[in-house]
This record gives structure tokens, C-alpha cells and sequence, in this order.
């Protein structure tokens, strides 16, 4: 009953989605879900992705349903959903989840995990840790009433001064590139509106200023201005990338 909605006197898409059903009985039909799956050896289903869930973002397609397939992998994380906000240049990943039983994750946290994983294109600028996800009257997670608009940080702090010539640098750089009057040693570059467009702008700037090339990673697992120049500093004094190991 859930999937029937919405085919009546729609011929075309009825045929397309509600096939003929090889296994059962004659006449019998299956309902083609959209979900991406790889047969396994083994007889299993590894999920891919949805097919109705590729979106473009700043000319890169991205499964929705590979980000958040990532998310839910993560053991303190109960279900997941990623859509994208904005539109045009403006247009950013948003995750959304809510815990595992007696979990309490943190949204930089998950960020810096699927750094870890996904290409710094698929890794949403925020992810929001909701109590639970809204649902439907099908029990699958509602897209349309997760909250919009600009999204408070639960994780963020007062404002700090950079402390040091490479802090000062970079909050002068992240602020050209977002356009912030005052970037802060403990604010996120994400949180600050930042996506991956805008962060490899931010690190071309700052290796051309630095006259040394600097591996856009870092910013994805340390996007705090504070933990991004120690690991600029860690790179300059010949450490390499300590910080994508912390």
C-alpha cells in the first residue's frame, strides 16, 4: 500500500516501476524500489545508492546514498540522510542523524570520519545530530520536514583571537574567501558556510602565500582554524601530515 501512491492514470511510470514478477505467480508484480544494489557472491546485497538520489554540486555528481551509507557504517550513528541546501555556487552538502541507542555523536566528528573515506566533494560542509529523524506514514525518513535554513551549531564556541602568525594568516585568508569580517581560532571553516569549492580556494591561497603546496585533506579533518594551523605548522617544520592521523 506505502509504494502505490501516486500511479494512478500514469501508465508509463506504473510499467516502469510495478514489473513483472518472475518468481511468483502468474500475472504477480514486484515494485521496482530505486535502490542501487550489488549482487554478491555470497548471495547478499550490498547497497549502493539510490537512483533517484544523484544530485550535482558545483559540477560533480554525488550518490546521496553513498554519503550516507558511510554515515550509518559509523557505530554511533542510528539512521542517516544527506540532501543538498542552497542552489547554484551557493550549494552545499547537509547530513543529518540521529544516534545509536545510548550514543551521543558529534556532527565535526562524523565530518572529519567521512573525510576519511569520500573524495572532500561528498563530504557535507555540516552535519546535524537531530534526536530522530522525522519519518512517514511508510516509516522511511522524510526529506521534506528535516529542518531547513541556517542551522544552529551545537558545538559552537566563543570567539578567540588567532593566537599566532600562521592562525592570523589563515583566519585572513578563510575570511576573504567567505566574506567574514572575523574569523575566530576556534571556528569551523564548514560551519562558517564553507564547502569544497571554497576550501580549495582557501588552500590555494594559503600555499601560494606559503610558497609550498598544502594537501586539501587537512582542512577536511581539521576544519577548525585552531587544529588546521598546527597542522600547517606541522608541515613546515618537515612533519607531514601529523594531523590526519590524531
Amino acid at each position: 500500500v506505502g509504494v502505490a501512491w501516486g500511479y494512478v492514470g500514469r501508465a508509463g511510470l506504473t510499467a516502469g516501476r510495478f514489473v513483472p514478477d518472475p518468481f511468483g505467480v502468474p500475472g504477480g508484480r514486484l515494485y521496482r524500489t530505486g535502490d542501487r544494489v550489488r549482487w554478491l557472491r555470497g548471495g547478499g546485497l550490498e547497497f549502493l545508492g539510490r537512483v533517484d538520489h544523484q544530485v550535482k554540486v558545483r559540477g560533480y555528481r554525488i550518490e546521496l546514498g553513498e554519503v550516507e551509507a558511510r554515515l550509518v557504517e559509523h557505530p554511533l550513528v542510528g539512521q542517516a540522510a544527506v540532501v543538498v541546501a542552497g542552489k547554484g555556487e551557493d550549494a552545499r552538502l547537509v547530513g543529518y542523524v540521529s544516534p545509536a541507542p545510548g550514543e551521543v555523536p558529534s556532527g565535526r566528528l562524523l565530518r572529519s570520519y567521512l573525510a576519511e573515506l569520500l573524495p572532500g566533494y561528498m563530504v557535507p560542509g555540516q552535519v546535524v545530530v537531530l534526536d530522530a529523524l522525522p519519518l512517514n506514514t511508510a516509516g522511511k525518513i522524510d526529506r521534506r520536514n528535516l529542518p531547513t535554513g541556517e542551522l544552529a551549531d551545537p558545538e559552537a564556541r566563543d570567539y578567540v583571537a588567532p593566537r599566532t602568525e600562521i592562525e592570523e594568516l589563515v583566519a585572513a585568508i578563510w575570511g576573504e574567501v567567505l566574506g567574514r569580517e572575523r574569523v575566530g581560532a576556534l571556528d569551523d571553516f564548514f560551519d562558517l558556510g564553507g564547502h569544497s569549492l571554497l576550501a580549495t580556494k582557501a588552500v590555494a591561497r594559503l600555499g601560494a602565500a606559503l610558497e609550498r603546496d598544502v594537501p586539501i585533506r587537512i582542512l577536511f579533518v581539521q576544519p577548525t582554524l585552531e587544529g588546521f594551523a598546527e597542522a600547517i605548522e606541522d608541515l613546515l617544520d618537515g612533519k607531514g601530515e601529523s594531523a590526519l592521523s590524531a
